[in-house]
């Protein structure tokens, strides 16, 4: 008996260092698949669009090829590493959605995919930042922000040269339709070439794009750098850090964005609040938020244009005037009319039943353990809820949406690394 306790002893210490070594290793290994994979989600549009100019002409057809093929790719990876009991959470969204998507499909007579095609990139993402270890997830924060800095100094310093690698103007007219407008000369993307009232820094003489090719989603990108600082600073390195302040910073005094301006200094304050804020708090982030915006309206009702207020207004106003089918999802052919709303693009696309599902999952799914998964989750609410306020589908679209899900994805797992669990707890593998 002695003898079979000392080996069974001796087995589990065997096992416990053997396991801690294994884990060791996989820490120290770049997960090649889902850095490309994170990679690619940022910069697969300037890839295409380098392609446009400089090889051959190509098409909506080619965008939604590489979505898809990027999206593919990623669940072919998380199918392989099964899917776990922690995982549920997310794949029971993607399924709800799916049943959503049906529904407004069938009662519309028409195939509508955009909603579940968002809620896949969720899921996606999501998938492979808990999969990722941190090596991994450096390395893919660390050359996405490099690539988009270096095309940012391109554009800054010489808007030909820049134009001569990506030709955004050309790009959006042969994949969007969009053609350029008798007045835009540059070959810049004509939404980025601003007027004179907006608000500016002045350095430049339009908002900057660099490899997202249009404004609105550099923007954004800004912010995703601020969730991925205000979640990792205790973990990253001094040149990590350098490189992504100087990104953010060269976005905000050149792409000309209030809200993300306001939204990197709540990340500043919040990197000391935000640890002291219940996780579940954000539950009641996005009812404030829409209150705060209804009272914006009560007092300013008349306030037009694009600026905070102007924005904030147009929201409330469709959201007042929401079609009651709207809200069961029979409406959906007027989406297009929304897409600079947010939530009422939200409403009109997935129901309010779908509306409730997104707003529970943003809320809930980000872990709240430590003091840096708070930093995560709060920081990841207020982006999004503040983000629908006066913006439109920026957060859903895969440019912000990889990376933002990743690290979200990743920061699940911070304090307990998805390589110590074992095969018991799988269920769809």
């Amino acid at each position: 008996m002695a003898v079979s306790d000392h080996k069974t002893a001796s087995f589990t210490i065997t096992g416990t260092v053997t396991g801690r070594l294994d884990a060791a290793g996989e820490a120290s290994r770049v997960d090649y698949p889902v850095l490309w994979l994170g990679l690619l989600s940022v910069l697969y549009n300037g890839i295409l669009a380098f392609i446009n100019h400089n090889i051959v002409q190509l098409s909506m057809t080619h965008v939604a090829a590489s979505e898809g093929l990027i999206m593919a790719s990623a669940i072919i990876y998380i199918l392989h590493k099964g899917i776990y009991e922690t995982d549920l959470p997310a794949f029971l969204f993607l399924l709800f959605t799916l049943v959503v998507t049906i529904y407004i499909s069938v009662l519309n007579r028409m195939p509508f995919i955009d909603h579940f095609r968002n809620v896949l990139i969720i899921f996606c993402f999501a998938g492979l930042g808990s999969w990722s270890n941190e090596k991994t997830m450096k390395l893919a924060f660390r050359w996405a922000s490099l690539v988009v800095l270096v095309f940012l100094i391109f554009e800054i310093i010489s808007v030909p040269f820049y134009v001569s690698i990506v030709h955004p103007s050309d790009y959006f007219a042969n994949t969007r339709g969009l053609l350029p407008m008798s007045f835009n000369k540059t070959g810049l993307f004509q939404n980025a070439l601003g007027f004179p009232e907006r608000f500016s820094f002045g350095i430049i003489d339009h908002r900057s794009s660099s490899i997202f090719l249009e404004q609105v989603s550099l923007a954004n990108f800004c912010g995703v750098i601020a969730i991925y600082l205000v979640s990792t600073w205790e973990r990253l390195g001094r040149w990590d850090r350098l490189l992504c302040i100087s990104t953010a910073v060269l976005i905000l005094v050149t792409n000309d964005t209030r809200t993300m301006l306001i939204f990197c200094f709540a990340c500043i304050v919040g990197y000391f609040v935000f640890p002291k804020i219940p996780k579940n708090f954000n539950l009641a982030l996005m009812p404030l938020i829409v209150a705060a915006g209804f009272l914006v309206y009560v007092l300013k009702p008349n306030a037009t244009g694009d600026n905070f207020t102007g924005r904030i207004n147009l929201t409330m106003k469709k959201i007042m005037d929401l079609d009651p089918l709207a809200v069961l999802g029979l409406s959906v052919d007027r989406i297009a009319d929304f897409a600079d709303s947010g939530y009422v693009y939200l409403i009109y696309g997935a129901t309010i039943f779908g509306v409730i599902a997104f707003w529970l999952f943003v809320c809930l799914f980000p872990a709240g353990r430590t003091a840096a998964q708070r930093r995560c989750a709060h920081s990841l609410s207020l982006f999004i809820f503040l983000n629908m306020m006066i913006g439109g589908t920026a957060v859903f679209s895969m440019k912000i949406a990889g990376l933002l899900w990743f690290v979200v994805g990743y920061m699940r797992f911070h304090d307990s690394p998805r390589i110590r669990q074992g095969r018991a707890a799988d269920v769809l593998s």
